[in-house]
């Protein structure tokens, strides 16, 4: 069934707002997958705030025209899907690299991290990344591992000194007055 040109015009033009804001996405390609291998990409991909969609390759490139994806989404060929986001881009890396392990008809084209292009093994190095809430709760402790320790000193002074009291008064060293 053919698509109409006004069906494809609508296509590019959603594609086009949803690509305008990304500057992570990974341009994959399938083949033979079944509807439940396919429902459960794409829940693994909403669980890392990701968005996938299958596109015809004319239209990824019109739509991706004026954006930070652009350079992706040139010169496909081939079954094409893409998968995108907003948000932490090692979490949906990791989800793709993990189905791709998981189905071997789901294989990476290219990808796109901040605007900047990146190949097939850049994809598998981002995806053993720690997550960006893993790096911050790991800056957080080395930042806040002096103070800590500060603390613990400080607080030893006044502990030392109780305990030295403390032996005094059982070994009845002191004089009472």
């Amino acid at each position: 069934m053919a698509v109409s040109r006004a069906k494809k015009t609508q296509q590019v033009e959603k594609l086009t707002n949803d690509l305008k804001n990304v500057s992570n996405l990974v341009v994959t390609t399938y083949t033979k997958m079944t509807v439940a291998q396919d429902y459960e990409l794409r829940k693994a991909l909403r669980g890392a705030g990701a968005k996938y969609h299958v596109v015809k390759n004319t239209l990824a490139e019109k739509a991706a025209k004026g954006t930070k994806v652009e350079g992706a989404l040139k010169d496909l060929s081939g079954v094409t899907s893409i998968a995108y986001t907003t948000g932490d881009p090692v979490a949906m890396a990791k989800a793709l690299t993990k189905y791709a392990k998981d189905t071997p008809e789901f294989t990476f084209k290219v990808g796109v991290v901040e605007g900047r292009v990146i190949n097939i093994k850049e994809i598998e190095a981002l995806a053993s990344m720690p997550s960006k809430e893993e790096l911050m709760s790991k800056l957080l402790f080395l930042i806040n591992a002096p103070a800590q320790r500060l603390a613990t000193v400080m607080n030893q002074v006044g502990r030392n000194l109780a305990v030295v009291v403390d032996q005094g008064v059982q070994g009845k060293k002191f004089k009472e007055a």
